[in-house]
């Protein structure tokens, strides 16, 4: 529901659209609670400052408390989606009245989307990374999922479970759903995203290769596997979300180092190849896929141990920071 306007019908199931004034604002929206990780997740949301001459996006440390300004209709950032057209207007009124601004440094980020129906993944999506595992280019989008319970926070600790020696990374461009639909046309995919954020695909490599008779799910779904944030950028806030760079960093060295113009198959693609089997709903989170670099494929491979630091960084959107203990 956070999505741009689509002047034309498509068979999809019913749900809000949004007024072109509304749709036309670029925002961080992000979830976060007290400094000490006290209290219920609150939305905030942040109107970013792009700069039209060198294409930068910029955004300031302090933030509009969404949650307070309007708790009926942004009790949660799944709510907001929800909500629509509401939900941006009220937005908007909060960030217009000059009211409830606190500062990054005063509280802790949570994931952007904390309750999200289903978390879709896409494998070899990079032709950068088909190259990499000597795999041919997929012709159709190849979906898998994690479960909710994988969800964490930008600067979450990954805690190594007891059952693994073969913990990778795999930095992701993420979108997030707007709206409700099924059997969305390509041309029409854009307008169901609300906007995108940066997701770490933990992965257990043993349980996702070896074990458990082949199947990905438990190897990809350990507690706290998706870091996910810092933010949910909407797509008027990013200049071109299939041009922008894309890395990963352990121990601030660079391991994985790529574009998103890299995608075998885009972001519609990805939606309305999804959507002809599962219905769409607001808050749902698809993980577009992992460019070359992961530890696996290292000669040796490089698993991820205790006191490391990934840093997963997108251009535009933003940088999670996660300790592995």
């Amino acid at each position: 529901m956070l999505s741009r306007l689509v002047q034309s019908h498509v068979a999809h199931l019913p749900g809000r659209r949004l007024c072109s004034t509304s749709a036309n604002l670029p925002l961080r929206l992000l979830q976060f609670q007290n400094y000490d990780g006290t209290g219920q997740p609150r939305v905030g949301a942040q109107l970013v400052e792009r700069n039209h001459a060198s294409s930068v996006e910029s955004y300031s440390g302090e933030f509009v408390d969404v949650t307070s300004a309007a708790p009926t209709v942004a009790c949660s950032m799944k709510h907001l989606l929800e909500s629509g057209d509401m939900g941006l207007r009220a937005v908007k009124k909060a960030i217009d009245s000059g009211k409830y601004r606190l500062d990054m440094s005063n509280v802790r980020l949570c994931a952007p989307i904390s309750d999200p129906t289903k978390i879709i993944c896409v494998g070899l999506n990079y032709h950068d990374h088909c190259k990499e595992f000597n795999m041919p280019v997929p012709d159709e989008p190849a979906i898998f999922s994690k479960l909710a319970n994988a969800l964490s926070g930008p600067r979450d600790d990954i805690v190594i479970p007891t059952e693994t020696k073969e913990l990778d990374y795999e930095v992701e461009l993420a979108l997030v759903i707007g709206r409700k639909g099924h059997h969305i046309p390509i041309s029409e995919a854009d307008s169901y995203i609300a906007g995108y954020t940066v997701a770490n695909d933990v992965s257990a490599r043993d349980w996702q290769l070896r074990k458990n008779s082949g199947q990905w799910l438990l190897g990809k779904s350990f507690d706290g596997f998706c870091p996910i944030g810092p933010a949910i950028v909407t797509p008027q806030a990013l200049t071109d979300p299939l041009h922008l760079g894309i890395r990963c960093r352990v121990n601030s060295v660079t391991l994985q180092e790529s574009n998103t113009s890299q995608l075998v198959h885009d972001c519609r693609k990805i939606v309305s190849f999804v959507s002809r089997f599962i219905s769409l709903v607001p808050g749902d989170l698809i993980l577009t896929g992992t460019p070359p670099g992961v530890g696996a494929m290292r000669k040796p491979p490089i698993w991820l141990q205790k006191g490391d630091v990934v840093e997963c960084e997108i251009d535009g959107i933003g940088c999670i920071r996660n300790g592995v203990v």
